[in-house]
């Protein structure tokens, strides 16, 4: 088959003649063109009779007009090349043919005069109007003026086009009154100006809502941020108020024993009779306040006196005592987020990491203890089941565990 494109071999572009290549070569400093039987793709707008040459270009096309139907034309344009230099004339042997034969004439294409003059009335100048007119296929004025503000910005717009002198056919539109020109033109534009504003409202909506969306996202957040501290500090609070309450009453414990040891060893009676008529049930709620700590009634006074017991055990090391603290609170925080992870709840008592944050101090393991843990396979684990998971004394070593760590004043006493 005949060759009836010219391919670059650098970029791969499809070219239809020999002036394009050249163009082509101008633009792109490209060198390497072969002969291609693969025919360039004419695809034409059936709304405004736009040519295109690639699917690239008919999309551009689709996206700016928003049209969207083109016919395949290819096959009735396609014809051989000639690869002889345009402006070179072909002579052919005269034992061939015995006759010269010029190479194809290329002439301004024919279009319809009248749209061209109106086009011309409206500010146009006449190359831009004839290229316009011809490739928008003489369909109307306003198909022409549409076709100049989508290449308004090519650089050969203001070029006159040319094409093969025997496909030169002029068509024939009705023409319009000058007072037509100017009403038609002025509706163009009016339209075109409207089409933009809407444009421009639509995407200033599309911004405000988005604008609109982030601020509330932004609010919330800050709001949640702020609910949570408040939370934090009233628990924080708290926490500190119930330590001191129980620093005080251990204070005044202490006062009370140092003042019946006084008078023990002054010989003078235990308690003044009047005092003791006055406060009979005083022996009784100190017996009570005393004993807490080591009283098994509540699970909490228990995990809290092994705490301070723990703390007070090793305070030449706060360092040791905050980090065995905080690994507790990460073993109950597995735990009470993964109750069915039984890698959360086995902990082997060998483990070294284990040893150095809590096995080797004194009532680590027993904290574990009151929470649950068992130590399982002869001493080697210590496993907590998962039917003796208790929410309420996993929240309450939280708690304690939380108080130990930011509160300054735990364990002192």
């Amino acid at each position: 088959m005949a060759g009836v494109s010219l391919k670059c071999g650098d970029c791969g572009t499809l070219l239809k003649s020999v002036e394009e290549a050249q163009e082509h070569a101008e633009l792109t400093s490209h060198s390497n063109f072969a002969e291609s039987t693969e025919a360039v793709l004419n695809l034409v707008c059936t709304t405004c009779s736009k040519p295109c040459r690639s699917k690239t270009e008919s999309d551009l096309h689709t996206k700016r007009t928003g049209h969207t139907e083109f016919v395949d034309k290819t096959l009735e344009t396609v014809k051989p090349i000639s690869l002889e230099a345009p402006k070179v004339a072909m002579e052919i042997d005269d034992n061939a043919s015995g006759s010269g034969e010029a190479a194809e004439e290329m002439v301004v294409p024919d279009v319809d005069n009248n749209i061209l003059e109106e086009l011309e009335a409206m500010g146009f100048p006449k190359a831009r109007a004839t290229r316009a007119l011809h490739y928008s296929g003489n369909a109307s004025l306003e198909a022409a003026v549409n076709w100049v503000v989508e290449h308004e910005n090519d650089p050969d717009v203001d070029e006159m086009p040319k094409v093969p002198a025997n496909s030169n056919v002029g068509p024939a539109k009705p023409a319009l009154t000058p007072e037509e020109v100017k009403l038609k033109a002025q509706e163009l534009r009016e339209r075109a100006r409207k089409k933009k504003e809407e444009e421009e409202k639509r995407m200033e909506r599309e911004r405000e809502k988005e604008r609109i969306r982030i601020g509330k996202e932004l609010l919330e957040a800050k709001r949640m941020e702020e609910v949570n501290e408040r939370k934090r500090l009233m628990f924080l609070r708290k926490a500190e108020k119930e330590e001191e309450k129980r620093a005080r009453e251990k204070i005044r414990q202490k006062l009370e024993e140092d003042k019946a040891e006084r008078r023990r060893k002054l010989g003078l009676p235990p308690e003044d009779p009047a005092t003791a008529a006055a406060k009979p049930s005083v022996p009784v709620a100190e017996e009570k306040k005393i004993s807490l700590p080591i009283r098994p009634a509540t699970k909490t006074e228990q995990m809290r006196e092994c705490l301070r017991s723990l703390k007070q055990t090793h305070k030449e090391d706060d360092a040791k005592v905050k980090r065995a603290f905080q690994t507790l609170l990460t073993y109950m925080g597995n735990v009470a987020k993964n109750p069915d992870e039984e890698k959360f709840r086995k902990i082997r008592l060998t483990n070294q990491t284990f040893q150095e944050r809590v096995g080797s101090l004194r009532g680590g393991i027993e904290f574990m203890e009151l929470c649950g843990f068992e130590k399982i396979e002869g001493g080697e684990f210590l496993f907590l089941p998962r039917d003796k998971i208790d929410s309420a004394i996993i929240n309450s070593a939280g708690t304690e565990l939380n108080s130990a760590i930011n509160n300054p004043f735990f364990g002192v006493l």
